[in-house]
């Protein structure tokens, strides 16, 4: 099925609230489509995105950021460079990912320079750290995941992120008629209301700064959890 085949049977999925997805999951997905299309393509545009952003908000190089769900970089080709030394933490449930990140996007030798930390789990194991991020950014992760994983990831965070950090998450809002799938898929799409996407936070110990718009190309929606 050719790119623009593909965009329109995901149209069309969405029209109607069908959530199939096209790409199949985990490491069979990834060497179907390649690790850049796997975690959403549009890999510059959304990488520097996050890192602009990031750094509006007041990231600065001797901070600790957390890149939930990380992926093959898109964002830590960007970041990582940024920051001190150790000072980059990623986690993502597919170990190929991090590993083509380093070896096709990143670089052995800024790897070995800058010493990324990378934890492998599908179960948030954000206690693996070795210190408190002051700054994390979930980037079109919860737009993949039921509500029960997503109070999951905030319960497990909180005890292992600074009291005066920032958390980032991104969503997509409903539309009219549109129907969550009824489990997680790294491509299924989910939507919140913004009631839905408040009570995330607040319902596991969180603040939440509902930011709305930050020009995602995909129409992506930014919020911000703090626990001070």
């Amino acid at each position: 099925m050719s790119s623009l085949q593909q965009k329109i049977v995901r149209r069309f999925r969405s029209m109607f609230g069908l959530h199939t997805p096209i790409i199949s999951h985990g490491e069979k997905g990834i060497e179907e489509v390649g690790h850049r299309r796997y975690v959403g393509g549009m890999w510059e545009e959304i990488g520097k995105l996050q890192f602009d952003f990031l750094v509006a908000q007041g990231m600065k190089p001797e901070h600790v950021f957390l890149d939930v769900a990380c992926g093959s970089l898109r964002a830590g080709v960007h970041v990582i460079p940024y920051l001190n030394p150790g000072n980059y933490q990623g986690i993502d449930k597919e170990a190929s990912l991090i590993e083509q990140g380093i070896k096709e996007e990143l670089g052995e030798a800024l790897n070995a320079e800058k010493q990324p930390e990378f934890v492998i789990s599908d179960a948030f194991e954000f206690e693996r750290f070795s210190k408190p991020a002051d700054y994390a950014i979930a980037q079109s992760l919860f737009t993949h995941l039921p509500p029960a994983i997503i109070n999951q990831c905030f319960q497990k965070l909180r005890p292992a992120f600074s009291p005066k950090g920032s958390f980032y998450a991104t969503y997509f809002l409903p539309r009219k008629g549109s129907v969550n799938p009824k489990k997680a898929h790294d491509h299924g799409i989910f939507r919140y209301s913004k009631e839905e996407i408040t009570a995330f936070g607040t319902d596991n110990g969180w603040q939440v700064d509902f930011i709305g718009d930050w020009n995602h190309p995909r129409n992506q929606i930014i919020v911000r959890y703090y626990i001070d």
